[in-house]
């Protein structure tokens, strides 16, 4: 029977702070959004003090409750590294691992050698003792059952972060006492389609007569309602597969009404995208670029983006040069900007023969662009790099409250003291 496990990171950003600092073990610990702006990730004791999912960090943290809460902006560097290294763990544990979202992973557990229960029990133990990340996993027939399953787990203390779903007579008992919107797949128009039915729990949505439900939910909600059923419709992704684009793209952290700072912004993050490239040994042929203002502030609204096709390439000075020029063509003096972006498409393997040649010889290309990155490698992201993208930065998205990047930067990492 082939079995689909997944393991998900318990408050991941919340956990990746903890990691380093063993005194915010039991204490209640809340990471905040771009521009230190509301609460997005948050432990067990951060809820039970009160804080909500979405809180502005400027009201919160005034609130009583909210005094011995520790606050920390996003740490996307840190963030990313962790889940490289429970990515890592897994993969040298089990046959096929299949990244989800940041520190969740689908599993391939089928025929396993031993106890379904304790193979996942040491699953969680390793990438606790090597990642520093506590799971919970749950498994199943199906990956839409692996998912339920994992929130089951991570919603019923008495289960040990351990849930098992692969008996049907289980899987009954469980669908019956669990909540409709709780399937992976099943949003919030579709649940209040649902309810309006009658059909609350997954039991109800399960026993449904399945050309029914294509017909209502379409082939998509057909599709969930057989996995739910233990009919597998989702295999596990190639992860080796090419990437098929790279955004980067921010909120500025104050509103920017210069064209010179928006230039080094979108300067930047066409620089960020370039290295993603690089990283992945891929070239980019189509390249573009947004602005636009805030809209919910008042401001007027404005919102532009503009594309081109380009030589492949992933040379840093090409991009920025592509890039500053498209933002330099939508933006328009009088607005107030709230963010911008740069996104890479048709992606290909690195050295693929364009149709047009920019003048930049391909091997002197690839040797600069491999020191910057080597420089850039020992010393920290953006020790080097094109002076468009400026030096103070004043547009950087606030982050007041960021930790160090422990495991990125050598000058951050933690240093372990004996007394």
């Amino acid at each position: 029977m082939h079995v689909f496990g997944l393991i998900d990171g318990n408050s991941f950003y919340c956990s990746c702070q903890r990691a380093f600092e063993p005194r915010l073990k039991h204490a209640p610990v809340v990471v905040l959004s771009n521009n230190d702006g509301c609460a997005i990730a948050r432990t067990h004791e951060a809820k039970a003090a009160g804080i909500r999912m979405g809180d502005p960090w400027h009201l919160a943290r005034k609130r009583p409750e909210s005094a011995h809460v520790a606050w920390y902006s996003s740490n996307y560097a840190l963030y990313a590294d962790m889940s490289r290294r429970m990515y890592q763990v897994l993969s040298e544990r089990v046959p096929a691992v299949e990244p989800y979202f940041i520190g969740e992973m689908f599993l391939d557990l089928s025929n396993p050698p031993g106890d379904l229960y304790q193979r996942c029990s040491r699953l969680r133990q390793d990438v606790l003792k090597h990642a520093k990340i506590p799971t919970c996993v749950g498994w199943g027939p199906t990956k839409t059952i692996a998912k339920l399953t994992n929130g089951l787990a991570k919603a019923h203390p008495e289960l040990n972060g351990l849930c098992d779903l692969t008996d049907n007579a289980v899987r009954q008992h469980w669908y019956a006492r669990t909540s409709i919107d709780e399937v992976w797949g099943i949003g919030r128009q579709t649940t209040q389609k649902l309810q309006e039915m009658g059909i609350r729990a997954v039991a109800d949505f399960v026993t449904l007569d399945a050309k029914s439900v294509r017909q209502m939910l379409t082939v998509v909600g057909g599709r969930v309602q057989a996995e739910l059923r233990g009919q597998s419709c989702l295999p596990l992704l190639d992860v080796s597969g090419q990437r098929k684009s790279i955004a980067s793209t921010r909120t500025f952290g104050r509103l920017l009404t210069e064209w010179h700072e928006i230039r080094e912004a979108i300067a930047h993050y066409a620089s960020r995208a370039a290295e993603k490239l690089r990283e992945d040994n891929l070239e980019a042929a189509h390249l573009s670029v947004l602005i636009q203002t805030n809209p919910h502030n008042g401001d007027p609204w404005y919102a532009r983006n503009i594309a081109i096709t380009i030589e492949p390439t992933s040379d840093t000075r090409d991009l920025v040069q592509h890039a500053t020029k498209l933002g330099r063509a939508i933006w328009l003096s009088g607005y107030r900007y709230f963010k911008a972006g740069v996104i890479l498409t048709d992606l290909r393997p690195a050295g693929t023969q364009g149709l047009m040649f920019s003048g930049r010889p391909p091997e002197k290309s690839a040797t600069a662009m491999l020191a910057l990155d080597v420089i850039n490698a020992r010393f920290g992201s953006g020790t080097l790099r094109t002076a468009s993208t400026g030096q103070e930065r004043t547009w950087s998205p606030r982050q007041a409250i960021l930790s160090p990047r422990y495991t990125t930067r050598l000058e951050e990492i933690a240093i372990a003291r004996s007394w």
